[in-house]
């Protein structure tokens, strides 16, 4: 789920208990849409004496355009099936689906990669951004709990004090995970509380720091000059971090998360994003528009409340379970 540079973890992370274990795709498949695959569902039934014809190109092309991957990535993709349809290559459905999962694995292949947290810097800090309610602490709640069972030493900085909510649901996480919470009270500055925590991590020399940050509304200009302002004040104590910003997105929002995801990282440079609540009413869609239009990576998914259902994204595991193929 994430990797290292410099020096592996003094031990790996402990082993799932039986009932936990199961690959991503088993898990994936489980969680994301329930029943049967929105972009593959009675096709067979459209393919008259089992020949691909417009009709069938032009139905996925719906379907993937309402399930949120986007005019432009769903033109995309049927051009390269329509030009493999007149040449005679797709000839059964077995076939359009083989090619079908041809052309998503070519968007995602690309934005597959873990977070590498580099042991040169002391802490390696990891910024979290996103709107409100879209999922920030609770991620990392589960990113700290992660990198804890990799025998690292993790810290958490408080930084959405607008919200005395965000301050103790992240101090539960930090209880619940035996970890320190840097924390100051209702109102204060984030930026204070982002260099009070990166100077207690250095000082006691933390391998990683992970800051959360107010529920930013992406379309106002000054609170995400606020975050930029956090970003700096970083900057000063460790002239390279954040080391990792990491933008979290609600899958359920569909192209308006893409919208979200440009202007975030128009502001901050994201170097990474969380895509949550691929189990509920989301479709997955949205994955493949931020793939081929930001071309940014995506570190982990999140298909449930537990913190099994927290996963590393895998292109080959996330397309197949959308498939409903094994």
């Amino acid at each position: 789920m994430f990797g290292f540079k410099n020096k592996p973890p003094a031990a790996p992370p402990p082993a799932a208990p039986a009932e936990e274990k199961g690959s991503l795709f088993t898990r994936l498949r489980a969680k994301l849409n329930k029943g049967d695959s929105w972009l593959t569902y009675d096709l067979a039934n459209l393919i008259p004496g089992g020949k691909i014809d417009e009709n069938v190109l032009d139905e996925l092309e719906m379907r993937l355009i309402t399930a949120d991957v986007g005019v432009e990535t769903s033109e995309r993709i049927l051009k390269a099936l329509r030009k493999k349809v007149a040449r005679h290559e797709l000839d059964d459905l077995n076939a359009l689906l083989d090619a079908l999962r041809e052309e998503l694995m070519d968007i995602v292949r690309p934005v597959q990669g873990q977070m590498v947290i580099d042991s040169k810097y002391i802490p390696f800090v990891v910024l979290v951004v996103g709107v409100n309610g879209a999922g920030k602490t609770t991620t990392i709640g589960k990113l700290a709990r992660i990198i804890k069972a990799a025998d690292m030493k993790v810290m958490l900085a408080a930084g959405d004090t607008f919200r005395a909510a965000a301050v103790e649901q992240l101090q539960v996480w930090g209880q619940r995970n035996d970890v320190p919470v840097i924390a100051q009270a209702t109102g204060a500055d984030p930026a204070a509380v982002a260099f009070d925590a990166m100077q207690s991590a250095q000082a006691r020399k933390y391998d990683v720091l992970i800051a959360d940050t107010a529920g930013r509304l992406h379309t106002q200009s000054n609170l995400m000059d606020e975050l930029k302002k956090v970003k700096r004040v970083m900057g000063r104590l460790d002239p390279n971090a954040p080391h990792e910003v990491l933008l979290v997105l609600d899958a359920s929002q569909g192209q308006n998360a893409l919208q979200q995801a440009k202007l975030f990282h128009e502001a901050l440079g994201v170097t990474g994003i969380v895509l949550t609540k691929l189990d509920g009413t989301a479709k997955g869609g949205i994955v493949f528009a931020i793939a081929s239009e930001l071309k940014l990576p995506i570190r982990y998914l999140g298909v449930g409340e537990s913190v099994e259902d927290f996963v590393g994204f895998e292109a080959a595991a996330f397309v197949d379970a959308l498939l409903k193929r094994d």
